[in-house]
């Protein structure tokens, strides 16, 4: 039995300064066997804002590397899958490329406890898509066998 690929996933928001660099954060941290995460901007503020580094940090959860960047350090080209949660459509934003449109908001210029409910709700959706990519890669596997 092969060791599955981990998908490619770059999750994209605004500044890249919440929200993105959470999910890819968290995708490592919990689902780094089948999401290979990585984060971008369309507008990158420069910075990881404190507050998500410290609500990350609550879970424990590694800031190691996290920093904020546009498409130049992270093309969408190379990505199996573009998280989008920058609020626009992302069929627009990434042509050609496989888009699943995440409504998160924005928790910029928010309190700690904003930024939890962020965190939280971003854990959520990266756990149920680290289920469906363990399911797809699970179900890939039996079909080979099955050959």
């Amino acid at each position: 039995m092969s060791t599955p690929v981990p998908a490619r996933v770059l999750f994209v928001c605004i500044g890249n300064s919440c929200r993105s660099p959470m999910a890819e954060a968290l995708a490592r941290h919990l689902a780094g066997d089948v999401i290979e995460a990585a984060s971008a901007g369309v507008s990158p503020l420069g910075r990881v804002q404190d507050a998500t580094r410290a609500v990350l940090l609550e879970r424990g959860v590694s800031v190691e590397g996290l920093y904020s960047k546009g498409f130049g350090n992270a093309s969408a080209l190379g990505a199996d899958l573009v998280v989008n949660m920058t609020g626009m459509p992302g069929g627009a934003l990434f042509p050609g490329c496989r888009v699943e449109d995440w409504a998160v908001e924005d928790p910029y210029g928010e309190d700690l406890a904003t930024y939890r409910e962020i965190r939280d709700h971003i854990e959520e959706r990266v756990l149920r898509l680290a289920a469906r990519l363990r399911t797809a890669g699970s179900a890939q596997e039996q079909g080979a066998a099955g050959r």
